[in-house]
């Protein structure tokens, strides 16, 4: 029956997944979170299979700023190493959503742009 797996778990099941959480570097979470975000604003920006149906440029702002927050706000907090990738991602977005846009936004007034800078 649907929804009867979740009533099964157990506390302790429930303290094995707790404990498991706790055991991820931050630096995982963050990328997951970022990789979530990014996928989620390429789909939106028509980099997937159908672009016709699944392109929707005011979702991929919304997605593109968030990420923009968060990778500027992690940098610091992470290596240089793991940022760089997020960074870089995060520019082809900002570029895509630009390239993809009819009307473009002025240069500095794209998506995340108030936190990253102008793209170009």
């Amino acid at each position: 029956m649907p929804g009867e797996a979740e009533a099964a778990d157990s506390p302790d099941e429930l303290a094995d997944a707790t404990r498991d959480i706790a055991d991820v570097p931050a630096v995982e979470v963050i990328g997951a979170a970022v990789v979530h975000l990014m996928s989620a604003a390429a789909v939106k920006c028509g980099l997937a299979d159908d672009p016709a149906t699944q392109t929707d440029l005011d979702e991929a702002r919304k997605l593109i700023t968030s990420l923009a927050g968060l990778v500027t706000a992690a940098a610091p907090e992470i290596s240089d190493s793991h940022a760089r990738p997020f960074r870089d991602g995060l520019r082809s977005l900002q570029l895509a959503f630009r390239e993809a846009s009819v009307v473009p936004d002025p240069i500095g007034k794209g998506p995340g742009e108030k936190w990253t800078g102008p793209v170009t």
